[in-house]
């Protein structure tokens, strides 16, 4: 099986990992369903794409070497207006200093309190394996999390669901409407193909994925980590 076009350009120019659009743009192609985003290079694009997404919208600044972004205040969420989208534009241009870039992802914001994670994970005797959790703030802290080796079917994947102790997350909480498990299924078979269907991926991380108050899930981040070439 020959690596998808965005792996092949990615590795013909060196990269460990791809940047924040390329990685959606792959897992997309694998049932992963996104938040609207367009990737601006320059700030009159950066407008155009807000008004056409709607507010308000997120920023961030892409590329491929470009990690630790809320750190190194290169997020601005929850802008609302013409006016914040060209302040928060220039304030991350200032911030990224000589880290090269790609251009300035406009996304839309995703109103949702319940994060997820998805990933895949290769692991040296079982091979790729996909992962499925509490996202957020609360992977590293709780570490609730299910995995199975890849390839898996829509039932591995929804017990994969009850697996993890906040499961009623899923459920209708709050007068939210219950996770779409079957959109979430898909999800993680997707990203059980690509583990089985492109070598060059080592590693998978799609943190947060909100759950919106309609019971949809959305991928508002992620990272696909590229294998070292020998």
């Amino acid at each position: 099986m020959e690596n998808d076009p965005i792996i092949v350009k990615a590795l013909e120019r060196g990269q460990s990992a791809l940047s924040e659009h390329d990685s959606k743009l792959l897992i997309e192609k694998y049932g992963v369903p996104l938040a609207p985003e367009t990737l601006a290079g320059s700030l009159d694009e950066a407008v155009e794409a807000a008004s056409g997404i709607g507010y308000p919208v997120v920023l961030k600044a892409c590329g491929p070497e470009i990690s630790h972004k809320t750190e190194r205040e290169l997020v601005v969420v929850g802008l609302k207006t013409e006016a914040e989208v060209k302040e928060a534009y220039d304030k991350i241009l200032a911030n990224l200093g000589d880290t090269p870039w790609e251009g300035v992802l406009v996304q839309k914001m995703v109103p949702g309190e319940r994060e997820l994670v998805i990933g895949l994970v290769r692991d040296p005797q079982f091979g790729p394996c996909v992962m499925f959790g509490l996202g957020g703030i609360f992977t590293e802290v709780l570490k609730d999390t299910s995995f199975r080796v890849a390839p898996i079917t829509e039932g591995d994947a929804m017990q994969m669901m009850d697996d993890i102790k906040a499961k009623a997350i899923l459920g209708p909480v709050r007068g939210k409407s219950p996770a779409d498990k079957a959109k979430l299924a898909r999800a993680l078979v997707g990203l059980g193909r690509i583990g089985l269907e492109q070598e060059a991926v080592a590693e998978i991380d799609v943190n947060p994925l909100i759950i919106t108050g309609d019971g949809d899930p959305v991928a508002v981040d992620a990272l696909v980590v590229l294998a070292k070439q020998v």
